[in-house]
Parts: C-alpha cells; sequence; structure tokens
C-alpha cells in the first residue's frame, strides 16, 4: 500500500509541475519581451515576436492562445506522468533484481 501511495504521491507532483513548467516558461518569454519592448528601436521587433507566439499559441487553442497555453501544458503534463510512471516502474524492477 506504501507503494501506491509514494506513485501516486510522486505522480500528482510530476503532473502539477508539468503542467506549469509551459506556463512559467511561455509567460516568462511574453514578459521578457515586454521589458524590452520599452527599449527605444526595439519595439518593433518584440511586438512582431510577442505576436508570433501568441499566434503560434492560438494554432493550438483553436483560435484563442490562453486555451493553446492550456493545451500544450496538460500535453506536457501528460507526457509528464508517462515518463514519471515509466521511471517508477523502472525502479521497481530495479530494485528486485538487486
Amino acid at each position: 500500500m506504501t507503494f501506491l501511495l509514494n506513485f501516486l504521491r510522486s505522480l500528482l507532483v510530476t503532473v502539477i509541475f508539468s503542467f506549469v513548467a509551459p506556463i512559467f516558461l511561455i509567460g516568462g518569454i511574453l514578459l521578457l519581451l515586454a521589458v524590452i519592448g520599452y527599449l527605444p528601436g526595439l519595439q518593433t521587433i518584440t511586438e512582431a515576436s510577442a505576436t508570433g507566439i501568441l499566434n503560434f499559441l492560438a494554432i493550438f487553442g483553436n483560435g484563442t492562445p490562453l486555451r493553446g497555453l492550456v493545451i500544450i501544458g496538460l500535453t506536457w503534463s501528460f507526457v509528464g506522468a508517462l515518463f514519471d510512471s515509466y521511471a517508477y516502474y523502472r525502479c521497481q524492477i530495479l530494485r528486485i533484481d538487486s
């Protein structure tokens, strides 16, 4: 029973962190572009970059960048859960063989 609780706790933490990571990554990039946009002469470049990122997110979000960001977060979360499940399984196999 302890193995199952440890696995579920590990899986929950992995899913949460895997969901939040792309949100912070893309949000940080957009925030950095917004700050750099205040420098003289760089406003056009940063606006074009931010528009490109938002258009990329809108592709995955059916026209809405926020929905695209959530879809990408859910995808990363799913992949993180698969990886954590494999790693936990592999750890159990190696522990039994030793």
